[in-house]
């Protein structure tokens, strides 16, 4: 099962967050945000078709998020979990840690936003459209 969205970069993009990444639907980002690595989110984790929600609580589902450009693409795997509520009305959070809150899409993450591919990074950076697929 897949799921595609849309999202875009922005200047504040440094990607530096060594445990997590972040995808939301805010429009704006101060510099201190160092795990967002796309604004302007069509969608958000209470968005996500029932079908996905029901397989991503399952703590044996491995889950693969596809984060795309213009000039790079770069695999994230995690886990689900049944304690994921999926419920928050504008953030995507992707965590190295075993940490569940109503952000958190998938768990034991082999990536964050320190870990993804510098040619990803500046294009964000550049404010270029960024495509997200979620596999489960």
């Amino acid at each position: 099962m897949k799921y595609k969205f849309l999202a875009k970069g922005h200047p504040n993009i440094t990607s530096r967050h060594k445990t997590t990444f972040e995808v939301t639907m805010d429009t704006q980002m101060g510099r201190t945000a160092d795990c967002i690595v796309g604004i302007s989110s069509e969608a958000s984790l209470d968005k996500l078709p029932m079908g996905l929600r029901k397989a991503i609580r399952n703590d044996k589902q491995m889950i693969r998020v596809l984060l795309e450009t213009e000039n790079s693409i770069d695999e994230i795997d995690g886990y689900g979990h049944p304690s994921l509520t999926l419920n928050h009305p504008s953030d995507i959070v992707c965590r190295k840690s075993n940490y569940i809150c109503s952000r958190t899409l998938m768990i034991r993450a082999d990536k964050a936003a320190y870990d993804l591919k510098r040619e990803l990074v500046e294009d964000l950076k550049g404010e270029k459209p960024l495509k997200v697929t979620i596999i489960v």
